[in-house]
């Protein structure tokens, strides 16, 4: 299960004989207990924003005076609340400190981030078997970042791949066949690792068959993931 580690510093408190941060983030990182988090600035660098009324208040600095102030956060996997704890009373902060750990919200198999990927990858492989252009731009961030090298042609950018998805769709249906699919995927983004069978036929009768070797990258954009970068080499060019 994954926990939210907030680390609470105390401006009053003295930190020169704390111990350093990096051997605790090494340790956890090595056996997998901790997957990220960062630093957050001071609290005077802080923006809280409310609305009343319509109205939007923008106030400089922590949205509330206190000589707590959250300096940064860690996204630990543990087995147990017990366990994250314990990774949390070892953390340096935690001497001159608090540190608040707080399960994730339950999420359902719809909301799981490997689930939402491979979800979108079966909606391209539909939106090839129904030569619906659209529906495969829309598995794409506007700026995403796609690079194909197949037929000896370098494609760069959507507007490349949009280009090469109307000529091959207007000679008839793509089977696309994804082989492979490893995924690799954190709450905001996520890689995966394919190879992926494209048939059909060209305009002018002939068939077509290529095997591509695909590394995509997909971003958490709101409610959805999209892919913000896509690189495929076919097999018979690399």
């Amino acid at each position: 299960m994954k926990y939210m580690l907030l680390v609470c510093g105390d401006d009053t408190a003295d930190a020169s004989g704390m111990a350093p941060v990096e051997p605790w983030v090494e340790e956890l990182g090595d056996r997998g207990a901790r997957l990220h988090g960062h630093r957050l600035a001071l609290p005077a660098e802080a923006v809280t924003v409310r609305v009343r009324g319509g109205e939007v208040l923008r106030t400089d600095g922590p949205f509330a005076e206190t000589k707590e102030y959250v300096a940064g956060y860690d996204i630990l996997e543990c087995d147990s609340l017990e366990e994250a704890v314990e990774a949390a009373a070892r953390h340096p902060v935690a001497t001159i400190g608090a540190m608040e750990v707080r399960p994730f919200w339950p999420m359902g198999d719809e909301e799981d981030p490997e689930t939402a990927i491979r979800a979108l990858d079966t909606r391209l492989t539909e939106a090839h078997r129904d030569r619906d252009i659209d529906g495969v731009l829309a598995c794409y961030a506007p700026d995403a970042d796609v690079f194909h090298l197949t037929g000896g042609h370098e494609r760069l950018g959507l507007d490349a791949h949009r280009k090469a998805l109307q000529e091959v769709f207007a000679s008839g249906p793509v089977t696309r066949e994804v082989r492979e699919f490893r995924v690799h995927v954190d709450e905001s983004i996520g890689f995966a690792h394919s190879l992926v069978r494209l048939k059909g036929t060209r305009t002018d009768g002939t068939p077509f068959s290529d095997t591509l070797r695909v590394i995509t990258g997909y971003r958490d954009l709101g409610l959805r993931r999209l892919i913000t970068h896509e690189q495929a080499v076919s097999l018979r060019e690399a």
